[in-house]
């Protein structure tokens, strides 16, 4: 089993990610995404979009603002209830979480964690996790407003507006990607915990008693995308489930998917929640009088009522909500660790290859001279990958910058799921090599068929 600093140091040499600010010595908690990392996360977003909005009858999409009105922070419960416990040590200096002591490490020594040393710390203390900015010209207590922490809250406050635009009848969802900001405290272990990441949530609206059979629904139906689109093995998938006592303010019950992430173990991949009433009570006025089944809480000044007319009971109510959220950079960092593998090649050598799943694979196709100084193998190659490229459904690319073995091994290295090969028999009959990345087997093909051989392999 690799360790997770083995995909740090493939993911730096081959382009997915870089420290954010590097040149001036990086700043902690935030990362780039290279050229390859932003075409696989691209993807990763686009996979599940396809499954989430297009695949489905009742689902809308939106992309709500990351500045907001700071009173919806304020009614949605985040100015109390974001807070993490902070304590510092008064040895080492260094500042941690109170309630994750076993994750951090100690500043002086760095083979002990906090407290396993002769360390003393400060009494615990609340720190609210939301970035504060400033809007407007003039400073002052009231020009402030928040980054948002969660894309959800964007989608509650906007439910109105969907449900009037689109005519919608429950139950339906509104899904929505897009970049969230947390002040951790300590961020930590590569993407896994980061101060500005991107989220991937779904808030699906339904009639209050039909949220457990729809809540099993998505938890499943979610765990299957996992495996089947973006290959991640079950044995290295389990659901966990929230005790009572620990859930959060807002939910009646939480599912986490979990993945086996190298080094660190099972950890949060996804949280499905059923979050009852409780977002569009807490943004809605006057909502006592709704017959609001969460939390009680202190009336909204929004000017609005965001309810459902129920024609079968020909009452307004509050829907309930089921939300799937998943982490963008954790599913990008689960499908990388899935894909990586180091097979032992009969020579003695070592081929690390990523098996991404082909519709994933941030370059579909790399097309490679047998000679650069060739120029008509030059020429028929650049004619190839621009025919590819130019279908407008993969991402093509040429390369001649070494021979033809290491041209292999890299594209191997960055999860191509095929090579074409030109070469001088190509010029005398119009063919090709097609090298598979999985198999490394080469096939002879027309370059007329090229296109719709790799089309029906890519779809498949």
């Amino acid at each position: 089993m690799f360790e997770l600093d083995t995909i740090v140091s493939l993911c730096k040499r081959r382009g997915f990610i870089f420290q954010s600010s590097e040149i001036y010595g990086g700043m902690q908690g935030a990362y780039d995404y290279g050229p390859l990392g932003v075409e696989l996360k691209n993807n990763l977003k686009r996979l599940w979009w396809q499954h989430n909005v297009y695949e489905r009858d009742d689902m809308e999409g939106i992309d709500a603002a990351i500045i907001m009105h700071r009173l919806v922070w304020k009614y949605s419960g985040h100015e109390e209830q974001f807070i993490d416990p902070m304590i510092d040590c008064k040895v080492c200096k260094g500042r941690f979480r109170a309630d994750k002591l076993e994750e951090a490490v100690c500043l002086k020594h760095p083979n002990k964690r906090p407290g396993e040393c002769e360390g003393v710390f400060t009494e615990p203390r609340s720190f609210n996790m939301m970035f504060k900015t400033q809007v407007g010209p003039v400073e002052d207590a009231e020009s402030f407003a928040y980054l948002r922490p969660e894309t959800a809250q964007g989608i509650f406050v906007n439910f109105r507006n969907v449900l009037d635009s689109t005519n919608r009848k429950l139950p339906f969802g509104i899904a929505q990607t897009g970049k969230a900001f947390r002040n951790e405290i300590t961020p930590r272990n590569f993407l896994f915990r980061v101060r500005e990441f991107e989220q991937m949530e779904i808030e699906y609206f339904v009639r209050p008693g039909d949220d457990e059979e729809e809540h099993d629904r998505w938890i499943q139906d979610h765990l299957k995308w996992w495996t089947d689109e973006i290959g991640l093995k079950p044995e290295n998938l389990k659901l966990y489930e929230h005790p009572k006592e620990k859930l959060s303010h807002y939910s009646k019950r939480t599912v986490d998917v979990l993945y086996n992430f190298p080094t660190l173990g099972y950890d949060e991949l996804e949280g499905i929640a059923n979050r009852t009433d409780f977002d569009l009570g807490s943004h809605s006025r006057d909502q006592g009088s709704l017959g609001l089944t969460a939390r009680v809480i202190e009336n909204s000044q929004s000017n609005e009522k965001l309810t459902y007319f129920d024609h079968v009971t020909n009452k307004h109510i509050i829907p309930f909500v089921i939300e799937p959220s998943a982490g963008v950079d954790r599913g990008f960092l689960a499908a990388i660790c899935a894909a990586y593998d180091e097979e032992a090649l009969e020579n003695g050598e070592t081929r690390v290859v990523l098996r991404l799943p082909p519709r994933l694979a941030p370059i579909k196709v790399a097309v490679l001279p047998l000679k650069k100084n060739a120029p008509e193998i030059v020429a028929t190659a650049k004619e190839i990958k621009n025919l590819l490229q130019s279908s407008g459904e993969m991402r093509a690319v040429y390369d001649d910058t070494a021979g033809i073995g290491k041209l292999y091994r890299r594209q191997d290295e960055v999860g191509t799921p095929w090579c074409v090969t030109v070469d001088f028999q190509t010029l005398t009959d119009r063919t090709v090599t097609l090298r598979d990345r999985d198999t490394m087997q080469q096939e002879r093909l027309a370059i007329d068929d090229l296109l719709a051989v790799i089309r029906a392999r890519l779809l498949a």
